[in-house]
């Protein structure tokens, strides 16, 4: 798929909910629908020194800017590469005297490119930037607030010869950032590192039972020649078969949450009601607010709530133990939450999945992989039960889970989930991306360990 083919696709009116994209053809599970380098993206101010502001990769050693002291690269390679998006940041960072948030940054950046550019930077990109929706008049008073906090940074950050803007004007671009700015992940998909605006991406409306999924490649920049170097981009991928004239859906919330929780995000961050047959049908809440059922039997009506009430409450102490880092007492807190919830919670129910996570991460961190790996396996089957056959975030938990599970000792166990887990990624992310190739070289490996075993045995 060549960046920038928008061949599958056509913009149309999608009634209630604007516009909208739809297939012109019928499109295949793990099939590009269109690949779309950003507009413009910054990294996390929290993680400016630890991922390149490139090619978004975490990486130790970053080469820092000598001139603004602000933002860094993996080598020059990246630095060129992302020096016509730096060049007026740079400036404006060493005129301030201090470096802005990452919303102020990012506005910046789009404005520059505009007058640059101009909104539209290709013959592919279907839409103008500063023509994408951004619903500053649904913003309640306190959002308002922050937003008028960054305008006024944002005048103070901004240069760009004489050329000003209306606070209107600025006002636009921060709504458009917060209606339709899209997470950029690092190389192994394991943490939130910056957010970029893609145009043609934005045109996606939302599902809660999506037949796509936006994933971030980031591209190539490795090879001795330049010519051979792929940017940093968006892919939109089909995640099962759909038909010619169907609409093209993304997820734009977590899908592991009640239908009602997931209308309630949606309404307060993206300013719609989600009417999908998901959540007007309350797909799977049943499941997300399960008992636990033990030969016929199931708790009263007031020991699932009581069951509900402590769950809430341990969550709350294990945060906190997490952020204090006193990583034993998340797992003694984990170990009696889980104890009180048997015979309560079903394993699909959302509060005992929580648990199960964290208790299985912590473990990992501590090398308790024995045991990380009984909760690792109890999560898995319950997300499985949960998640669409081909969700990103299922195929990543599986990933995890398989790793664990071949840390403990558990070969075949492992291997069987690291190969259910490509073969997810392989839909979702496809064949070049840094994780699934990372999930082919454990594949192999774990394969070969079972033959040496079977070897031995014999």
């Amino acid at each position: 798929m060549t960046v920038g083919n928008m061949g599958s696709v056509q913009l149309f009116d999608a009634g209630k909910k604007g516009r909208g994209l739809r297939a012109t053809k019928e499109l295949t599970a793990g099939e590009v629908v269109f690949a779309e380098p950003s507009f413009s993206a910054v990294v996390f101010d929290s993680l400016a020194t630890q991922v390149c502001h490139s090619c978004f990769r975490r990486q130790a050693n970053l080469h820092r800017c000598a001139q603004c002291k602000f933002a860094h690269y993996c080598d020059r390679t990246c630095q060129t590469a992302c020096w016509d998006e730096h060049k007026q940041e740079c400036g404006a960072i060493k005129m301030m005297g201090k470096v802005p948030g990452e919303k102020v940054r990012l506005a910046a950046r789009v404005l520059w490119r505009i007058h640059k550019d101009t909104g539209i930077v290709s013959d592919s990109q279907l839409i103008s930037v500063d023509q994408l929706e951004d619903h500053v008049t649904d913003l309640p008073e306190e959002d308002l607030k922050h937003l008028k906090t960054d305008v006024y940074t944002f005048l103070e950050y901004w240069t760009y010869g004489r050329k000003q803007h209306s606070v209107d004007d600025i006002s636009h671009i921060f709504g458009i950032i917060k209606c339709n700015g899209f997470t950029l992940s690092d190389q192994r998909g394991r943490q939130a590192v910056g957010l970029g605006l893609f145009p043609n991406l934005c045109l996606v409306n939302h599902d809660c039972r999506p037949n796509c999924v936006a994933i971030l490649n980031h591209g190539n920049q490795s090879a001795v020649s330049s010519a051979l170097h792929s940017q940093r981009r968006v892919e939109l991928r089909a995640v099962g078969t759909v038909s010619e004239g169907e609409e093209l859906t993304v997820s734009y919330v977590d899908l592991l949450n009640l239908s009602a929780d997931r209308q309630k995000k949606l309404k307060e961050q993206f300013h719609f009601q989600c009417s999908c047959e998901q959540c007007s049908q309350r797909v799977k809440d049943d499941l997300m607010m399960a008992a636990a059922e033990s030969e016929g039997n199931k708790p009263s009506a007031d020991q699932l709530k009581e069951g509900t009430a402590f769950s809430k409450e341990y969550l709350e102490k294990i945060e906190r133990s997490r952020m204090e880092k006193d990583y034993c007492q998340v797992v003694r807190l984990c170990r009696e939450c889980l104890e009180k919830q048997d015979n309560i919670l079903a394993d699909t129910h959302l509060l005992k999945l929580r648990v199960l996570s964290v208790a299985s991460e912590v473990l990992s961190y501590l090398q308790s992989f024995s045991e990380a790996a009984d909760y690792a396996r109890r999560m898995v089957e319950g997300y499985i039960k949960l998640y669409h056959p081909n969700n990103a975030q299922l195929g990543m938990a599986i990933m995890r889970a398989g790793v664990t599970l071949w840390h403990a000792g558990q070969t075949e166990a492992a291997h069987g989930l690291i190969c259910k887990a490509y073969g997810i990624l392989m839909v979702t992310h496809g064949p070049n991306h840094h994780i699934t190739r990372d999930l082919e070289s454990m594949r192999m490996q774990t394969e070969m360990e079972l033959k040496m075993f079977k070897q031995k045995e014999d």
